[in-house]
Parts: structure tokens; sequence; C-alpha cells
């Protein structure tokens, strides 16, 4: 038998792999997160499963050292891998209902229950590598060479499979689809080695395999990954999988799991409260008087579909505004259904930290609101992007954060302000009502909380000024909190550390909020 078709097997196989992991990925994402506690659990269990899959690969080989086994098994591994996608789709859909719905026992099992579904695909995909070893083991004094040749074309494989299906595929024909193109393809190969190795009868024997999975493509490769109440448009990109519900007038975005609304919008109204109403308080920590006027311009670091833009631009006009949204797919969801069309805003296709530092602005409000419920990026927690962040506010710049917590757990909070403070010379947060979200305000001159009194009562005074602003800020006043780093008996060398680029354990803390509040106390939403 041809060794350049077994390389060629391998590297398949290597791309197959890796390819399932990270759409397995995706199927998960759409319901429970992109936590790394989901992505460690997918990464532990493929590697348990590959684990095993070697050590049978080699037995197997040993046992049955012929193509005809080698390539039935790649087919099962590739056939049984296109399942996965239609044989998970009932359990996700309950598990997405109990998310909804926040009974944790059936979304655990839920989630137990797809991951094992993988086990035979990836499993018999890693019995590839030590067997094909064995096929091609002509001369045992090459023994050294032929195995890293192999593993060198399987891994080589492993880097292709790990770009295709998040940069290409998903995207373009979404996640069932892609699996079902990986699938297909490898068990294509799989039938071919075996008529080259075995004949044409060991080959047309599985041929029903490609055929099976092409009628599930036609039937059932379209669904719905969701169906959700109010849902009227989703769609994956190469960063989320996307939502947008409409109940009672009002749209939703919402991402992955759907464990918080990241952006709202309503053809008649403004007055959405949360986080977005808040950020247009920030420029009146400053000293008084302050008038809307004085705001120049607004950056957003986590523009999602636009909630923050639209409110800013119906209380301080035309502003030149500069949304950072690193996924594409989410602007344009912005465009179509949320109303983010105005002339003033620029949305801008890039990484939140990277597109700030190379604007040529300097603003008079910086909104971080980049989160990805529950966590936020660490690299925009650090004391060099508050450095980046502090460079691009204007002499009467305030920068606006949106940060999650636990009822009685406010570590995070302590830990950025920790590490703001050492660049901003006055420091605020607020608790919103009825949400486990608190924002930081952060001045770039010194201010107290007299001015933002002050301010309030001159805008009381006016008569035209926009009454969502005059809400925000009046929620600013009445749900302001001390600062915990100056909190009588806080001690900042316990509670308020400096996140930097070196040390940013955000993660750390945020999982253990969680499996503290989800194991002693419950669950609630955030956003």
């Amino acid at each position: 038998m041809s060794h350049k078709y077994l390389y060629f097997t391998v590297f398949v196989s290597g791309m197959t792999t890796l390819a399932i992991e990270l759409t397995a990925s995706r199927l998960l994402g759409s319901v429970f997160g992109a936590s790394n506690l989901v992505w460690a659990s997918i990464i532990g269990l493929i590697l348990i499963y590959l684990t095993l899959g070697y050590f049978l690969g080699g037995r197997w080989a040993d046992r049955w050292p012929r193509p005809e086994p080698f390539y039935t098994i790649l087919a099962w591994g590739a056939f049984t891998s296109g399942l996965a996608p239609f044989v998970s789709r009932p359990v996700l859909r309950l598990a997405a209902d109990a998310f909804d719905e926040l009974r944790m026992g059936v979304l655990v099992g839920s989630f137990v229950a797809v991951l094992v579904l993988f086990i035979i695909p990836v499993t018999l995909l890693g019995t590839t590598s030590p067997y094909a070893i064995r096929l091609a083991l002509d001369d045992p004094r090459k023994a050294g060479q032929i195995s890293g040749k192999i593993y060198a074309i399987s891994t080589l494989g492993s880097f292709v499979g790990t770009f295709i299906p998040v940069i290409v595929l998903i995207p373009l024909i979404g996640t069932a689809f892609t699996f079902l193109a990986f699938a297909g393809f490898s068990n294509l190969t799989a039938i071919l080695g075996l008529w080259r190795g075995a004949g044409p009868r060991a080959a047309l024997k599985w041929s029903w395999m490609p055929v099976c999975l092409g009628v599930l493509a036609l039937l059932w490769g379209r669904g719905d990954i969701k169906a959700s109440r109010g849902q009227i448009y989703e769609t994956e990109s190469a960063y989320n999988y996307i939502q947008v519900q409409e109940i009672d007038g009002y749209r939703y975005l919402r991402l992955n799991e759907g464990q918080g609304i990241h952006s709202i919008y309503h053809p008649d109204r403004l007055d959405y409260h949360g986080p977005w109403m808040q950020v247009l308080a920030a420029p009146f920590f400053n000293p008084a008087p302050y008038t809307p006027e004085q705001v120049e311009s607004l950056a957003v670091v986590g523009l999602a579909a636009g909630t923050i833009s639209t409110q800013a631009t119906a209380v301080f006009g035309s502003i030149p505004i500069d949304g950072f949204e690193i996924d594409p797919e989410i602007i344009r969801v912005g465009q179509e259904f949320f109303g983010m069309t105005q002339t003033n805003l620029t949305p801008l296709p890039q990484d939140g930290r990277w597109g700030l530092e190379h604007s040529p602005r300097r603003y008079t409000i910086i909104s971080l609101d980049a989160y990805r419920p529950p966590y936020i990026p660490w690299h925009l927690t650090t004391l060099e992007f508050f450095q980046i962040v502090h460079d691009h506010l204007a002499g009467d710049g305030v920068l606006v954060i949106n940060v999650g917590r636990a009822p009685a757990d406010r570590r995070l909070i302590e830990g950025l302000i920790g590490t703001i403070e050492t660049l901003f010379p006055s420091i605020y947060v607020m608790d919103i009502p009825d949400t486990f979200n608190s924002i930081i305000y952060a001045t770039a001159q010194p201010t107290t909380l007299d001015d933002l009194y002050e301010n309030y009562q001159a805008l009381c005074a006016r008569g035209d000024v926009h009454p969502v602003l005059l809400e925000a800020v009046q929620l600013a006043i009445a749900y302001m909190q001390p600062n915990p780093c100056h909190a009588q008996g806080a001690d900042p060398a316990e509670g308020c550390i400096v996140f930097t680029d070196d040390l940013a354990p955000i993660e750390w803390i945020t999982n253990d909020m969680i499996l503290d509040y989800v194991l002693f106390s419950g669950v609630e939403e955030l956003q």
C-alpha cells in the first residue's frame, strides 16, 4: 500500500480531530458559554479520549496490521463525528430551556451528556497515528523516522484543523455543516483508502455512510440552533453565536449562552436602564458647572449593537463616537436590527485595546463594556491598558466600566479600582439596582461627589435636558457605594491589588465568584 496515501490519511485525521474540538466548543458555547471552565472541560475530555484512542490504536494495530481494519475504524470515527450535532440538538435545546429557567440539574446533566457524546468519534480518530505507524513500519531500523514523520504530519493536520472551522466554515455554513464537512471528507478518505488497500468490495460495504451524512445535511442541517421566546434572528460568526429576540416591542441582543443582554432597542423609547444608561452620567462627575454641550466625543469599547451610542447621540447630539467591536457580524446585526445607523457613529471591527491604542482621538468619555458574561477580557483590566485609556482621555475625560459582582463578593471591583487608582485621581462606584452589575467611574482630573450633586441640580434647573440623562445622574447618586480600597478597615494589601499584563488573575477571581454563588446562593442574570 502506498505510504503517501497513508500519510495523507494521517493528515486528514489530525485535521478532523482538532476541527471537532474547535467546533464542539461552538456547539456547546451557544448554550453553556465560552468561559475557561467550559474550554477546560472540552480540552481535558478530548485529551482523555485521544489517550484512549492511542492506547487502543496500538493494540489493534498489532492484532490486525492490515489496511482494511485501519480504514474501517477511521470511517466509523468520521461517521459518528458527523452525527454529533444532530444527536446533541435535542439535548442542547433542553439545556437552553434549563438555562433560561435556571434548572441547574438539567443544565449540568446536558453538559456532561454532550461531552460524553464525543467519546466514540474522538477515540476512534485517536487510533489513527499509532495504527499508521504500524502499517508504515517496513524496516524496524526506521521506526523513529517513521513515527516522527507520522506525528509531524498529524500535527500539521491539527494546525490546519484549528483555523479552518473558526475562521472559514462556521461563519460561512454554521456549526452543524462544519461537523458534516469534516466528517464527510474524512469518511470519503477512509472509503477511498479501503478501495486502494482492500478492494472495491470492502469500500462499497461502507459506502452508505457518506450517503447517510448527505441525507442528514439535506433534511436537518439548517435547523434552528435555539428556539427561544421571541427569537427573530440567529447566526454564527467567527467569534459568537448571535441571537436577536423581540419581546413586547423591545429587541434584545444575546450572545452565546444568552446569560446577559448585550444590547437593547426600542424604536420609540430610550429609557432602557441597566449599564448603558449609566454611561451618560460619566462627564457630570467633573467640577461643576458642567453642561451636556461640553461633551465632545465618546469611545465605546464593546459596542455590541449600539445601545450606548444610540442613547449618547440622543442626549449629547451628533458628537463623534468611535465604537470598537471585535465581531463585525455583531456590527452588521446592530445596523439591521437595532437602528445602529447614526451618522456620527464609526463602528470599528477591532479589538478594543488595539483600536483604542491606535486611535488619534482624545475622548470626553471612554466606556468599557466588553463582557462575555460573566467574564471581562483580562487584557482590558491591566495597568498597561488603563494607561492607554488615560492617554486617550481629554482633560475633562471620564472612564466608565461595567463590571460584574456577586452579592457578597466584590473582589473584581476591588481589583479594578486598585489598578485604576494608580493613574486616576478620583474614582467612584455605583451598584445598578436589581442586577449584579456595578459601574466604576474614574475622572482624569481631581473631582468630588459634591461636583456630581451640583451638576445634577443645575441639569434639573435647565428644563431642556433629556430625561434619560437626568435619570442616569439621579441613579448614580442614589446608588453610590464607598470606594472599597478606601473604606474604613479596608486593607489595600489584601483586597485592592493591581492587575498587570504579567499578572491579572481575572478568570481565577471570576470562576471563584461563580462557583461560590451557584453552589451556595443561586443564579441571576449578568448584563
